[in-house]
């Protein structure tokens, strides 16, 4: 049977239930039930009638405003592929510039030492991981406070390493914690963090507020209930002169920022703009007194 008339009438559908990129997604789910990636799917003119039932159960599925995520199984963070479903926050493309950001940083550190990276809040171990399989130098640790949030990162934290990626560290816990990774004090090289940060009043896609799990997404009243105690977190374990980039809600880039010169352990106290060009997150470089 014909793949492209299903394609057509799948982005349609999904168009009409009020999906933000129809096209993509309609063409993705059909490139996973194929087992292709989706810039080959010209090659694949005919389907067999159980992979085109298969494919609009899918449609079917994210009509409904079901994240495409949790439908392939998988989302992306530089050069890896995660395991992502119910339970766990869905890693985002505005986070890649942050990863890109903390790469450029470690780049600058060189190669003589193994560099010392913490992800705080790390989910399903997005940031860490990527960072660990680019850096396979690095010593990299995460911690998380949810514990399906963390069986998750585990899962991927396994299979990456089973591929060959050098095993990172994840450590349960509140990154709000005075004593979170205490024998790290002073030690770390790069602190990255994608943080609860979306005020309690935001009004969200249901994709968002319906399957991404609310203890990752909220942030108290203004946003800031993680990130302003979590700052005392990142000036104990930064080392003189390292770095951290922290992403927040496009309305408090100047809040964050804020903060970080409040404390007055930071210096070249700097906000980053996402793909769509607002602010999305803030770096700072710990200078010890």
């Amino acid at each position: 049977m014909p793949l492209r008339p299903a394609i057509l009438e799948a982005v349609e559908a999904l168009r009409t239930a009020g999906v933000h990129s129809p096209q993509a997604d309609a063409e993705l789910l059909a490139a996973h039930v194929l087992g292709v990636d989706r810039m080959r799917l010209l090659l694949v003119p005919m389907v067999t009638p159980d992979q085109l039932e298969e494919y609009r159960k899918l449609v079917a599925r994210r009509a409904e405003r079901v994240p495409l995520q949790h439908l392939t199984g998988t989302a992306a963070m530089g050069e890896i592929d995660l395991a992502v479903g119910p339970g766990v926050f869905i890693p985002r493309p505005e986070t890649e510039l942050l990863f890109a950001w903390a790469l450029a940083q470690l780049e600058d550190i060189g190669h003589e030492h193994p560099p010392v990276v913490v992800d705080l809040c790390t989910g399903s171990g997005a940031l860490a991981l990527a960072v660990a399989h680019a850096r396979p130098d690095a010593d990299v640790h995460a911690v998380e406070l949810d514990p399906e949030a963390l069986s998750w990162a585990k899962r991927n934290a396994r299979q990456l390493a089973d591929e060959g990626d050098t095993p990172i560290e994840l450590h349960e816990g509140d990154v709000t914690d005075p004593g979170i990774l205490g024998h790290f004090d002073g030690r770390v090289d790069v602190v990255v963090s994608n943080p609860p940060y979306i005020p309690e009043a935001a009004q969200l896609d249901p994709e968002v507020m319906d399957h991404d799990p609310h203890r990752a997404l909220f942030g108290g009243p203004d946003g800031l209930d993680v990130i302003r105690p979590m700052i005392t977190t990142i000036a104990r374990l930064l080392r003189d002169g390292g770095t951290v980039a922290v992403e927040h809600d496009d309305t408090n880039g100047s809040d964050v920022a804020a903060l970080f010169a409040a404390h007055g352990g930071f210096t070249d106290i700097a906000e980053h703009p996402d793909l769509a060009g607002k602010p999305r997150f803030v770096v700072a470089r710990r200078i010890l007194a």
